[in-house]
């Protein structure tokens, strides 16, 4: 299956935010199944035994125990989840510049501010998603 078909993995830990994620993306209609995560490991865990090609990972930084760039350092450590070449996208409250630099230190392919309302946010959301299933990159067949 190619990553254009394949699920989106939402990663976050606030119950209000996923519940909104989870309206957004069920308004943009998309033919990609959308699989919320609440911790880092679990994600790990689920890349790690799954055989889907997943289209892009969504995380928040600020998560409990494994943090966002702990676990996007997780992945690029681990020579088999690395070579999977998700796309993995920032979506989080902090906008911090320390944040933000730490995160392309560690090659992520985007970082967004989450907007304060639900236009922005699905715009953003549909932007981020219609930029990964035309770009070309190792995951598309």
């Amino acid at each position: 299956m190619s990553s254009r078909n394949g699920p989106i993995v939402i990663v976050e830990d606030d119950v209000d935010d996923r519940e909104i994620l989870a309206e957004v993306l069920y308004d943009l209609d998309l033919d990609n199944e959308v699989k919320f995560f609440t911790c880092c490991q679990d994600v790990i865990s689920y890349l790690m035994d799954t055989t889907d090609t997943p289209l892009m990972i969504i995380s928040d930084i600020n998560m409990p125990v494994m943090n966002g760039l702990e676990m996007r350092q997780a992945i690029n450590e681990n020579d088999y989840l690395r070579k999977k070449s998700i796309p993995f996208i920032f979506l989080s409250t902090s906008g911090k510049k320390e944040s933000v630099d730490k995160a392309y230190e560690l090659m992520v392919q985007g970082y967004f501010q989450k907007p304060n309302n639900l236009k922005e946010l699905k715009d953003t959301l549909l932007m981020v998603i219609n930029y990964w299933k035309v770009c070309l990159h190792p995951n598309v067949k």
